[in-house]
């Protein structure tokens, strides 16, 4: 064979790799883009309080009630939740813990993980995400099962709404 027919970087090889092109720099997203996301989740957020704060759940007819209240009179751990974030909108924490202590623990979890994310947005930092290992999530699992059977068991009846 003659060295012209053994060229190693010949177009036609099945193994020739074509150059990659440089990737070009992400530019830089604005102030006002990175807060979008976290802005426009904590308008929803208190829009949906606004509106149980305007339209009271303790008078009959404005919500549905709990399925599983309604066929076997057992409280969930969600049932109190609109009463409690009524409460809640209106700054009555007591009350607010009296319909459902778990919801206004989640109100304060919520709340911190809203700033969290308002404050690394505005920082240009990562968005912060919310993953737990399995045996964190069996506990919160656990710790709303005890919830739901004290607040139905007679001496539990602070826990009911």
């Amino acid at each position: 064979m003659s060295g012209d027919n053994q060229r190693v970087d010949a177009p036609h090889s099945p193994y020739a790799v074509p150059p990659v092109p440089p990737v070009p720099p992400v530019p830089a997203r604005s102030r006002v883009r990175r807060l979008a996301s976290p802005g426009l989740t904590l308008a929803a957020v208190g829009l949906a309080f606004a509106y149980v704060g305007t339209v009271d759940p303790n008078e009959p007819g404005h919500y549905p009630v709990c399925p599983l209240f309604r066929l076997t009179g057992i409280l969930c751990p969600g049932c109190g939740g609109l009463r409690s974030a009524h409460a809640f909108a209106h700054g009555d924490l007591i009350t607010a813990l009296g319909a459902n202590a778990l919801a206004v623990v989640g109100y304060f979890v919520f709340a911190g993980f809203m700033i969290l994310w308002l404050v690394r947005a505005g920082r240009g930092g990562p968005t912060p995400s919310f993953t737990l290992r399995r045996p964190y999530w069996w506990a919160i699992g656990a710790l709303a099962l005890v919830f739901t059977v004290v607040r139905n068991l007679p001496f539990g009846a602070a826990l009911a709404p």
